[in-house]
């Protein structure tokens, strides 16, 4: 055989091997979380209900000693209390995603709400979040920041037909999160266009799903005259651009004409057939509800920015 065939072998079967520890791993987390999901289902039926469940932890008690003696801590009491947890908080089989891990989902059971775990779980699903960042996800109150419309009746994303139902108003929050180490009263906007940069190629998750960089302070030639968009990214997750102004001011009417003007260009010079129509995402400092009821202009998607200092205190050593 020459040098290039013993070369395909090999890599044939490091391939085979990758390809069978993927599936393998992906059983076996599908596997741990129905196991876990049915202790907690058996559990429940054993306190009597649902209704009842919550009032039945001598029972879990009492069995937690025999299984941790048998099996280990796996199955202490204050697990199988997850795992319980777990089971009220999915019943329906069919919603466990083999994607998240439990650990995931330990992140997710303090959270009643049931939109607000699926907001969490879709997340997960369309950026493979760690547990880390998740963490960071609720933390940071990603929610809580959607807009009130998109709060409601969120479905978990079970195919990939799904995730091509998304829209900006899905992933844009109110106020964007900016994080920075920097003087925030100092800010001017090129500032803020660098941080949300660095940012968003950090896999910065505020702007949402599926954004890709196109470029900042992108040229925009008319005839002998240059515009320059702030940042245009591409949206694989909606087939589209994106125009995203900023501005480090309060939000004024006469700013739609502006990103309107970016997006038409774009329209009609650099989109394809094949994408849809190019949107827009205003950021501005602040703006007032009641002027925000009387702005009708479909495609743009008016958020604010919020500076928070990144400062970490150093502990002081006595």
């Amino acid at each position: 055989m020459h040098e290039q065939d013993y070369f395909n072998e090999i890599k044939n079967i490091i391939e085979n091997v990758e390809v069978n520890k993927k599936v393998r791993e992906y059983k076996n987390n599908y596997d741990d979380l129905m196991a876990k999901w049915n202790i907690g289902k058996l559990l429940v039926e054993a306190q009597g209900g649902e209704k009842r469940a919550k009032y039945g932890d001598e029972l879990i008690k009492k069995w937690s000693e025999i299984f941790v003696n048998e099996f280990g801590k796996n199955y202490s009491k204050r697990n199988l209390m997850f795992y319980r947890q777990f089971y009220l908080s999915f019943p329906i089989v069919k919603s466990l995603i083999s994607q998240l891990s439990w650990t995931h989902y330990l992140k997710l059971l303090p959270i009643k709400n049931e939109n607000e775990r699926n907001y969490y779980i879709n997340q997960v699903i369309l950026n493979n979040l760690s547990v880390r960042e998740l963490r960071n996800e609720i933390k940071s109150k990603a929610f809580e920041r959607l807009s009130y419309a998109d709060k409601e009746n969120i479905k978990l994303i079970t195919n990939e037909e799904d995730k091509y139902n998304l829209t900006l108003s899905d992933m844009i929050k109110d106020p964007i999160i900016i994080k920075t180490d920097k003087d925030i009263n100092n800010l001017n906007e090129k500032a803020i266009h660098k941080l949300l940069i660095e940012m968003i190629e950090d896999g910065f998750m505020e702007l949402g799903s599926g954004f890709a960089l196109i470029g900042h302070e992108y040229p925009l030639k008319i005839n002998n005259k240059t515009y320059h968009a702030d940042l245009l990214f591409f949206n694989y997750e909606i087939n589209s651009f994106v125009v995203v102004e900023i501005k480090n001011e309060e939000y004024k009417p006469s700013q739609i004409g502006q990103i309107r003007f970016y997006m038409d260009y774009i329209d009609k010079n650099i989109k394809k057939e094949h994408h849809s129509k190019t949107e827009g995402i205003l950021i501005v400092k602040e703006k007032d509800k009641y002027v925000m009821k009387y702005i009708n202009d479909k495609g743009i998607y008016i958020t604010s920015f919020k500076l928070l200092n990144n400062f970490k205190k150093a502990k002081v050593v006595r």
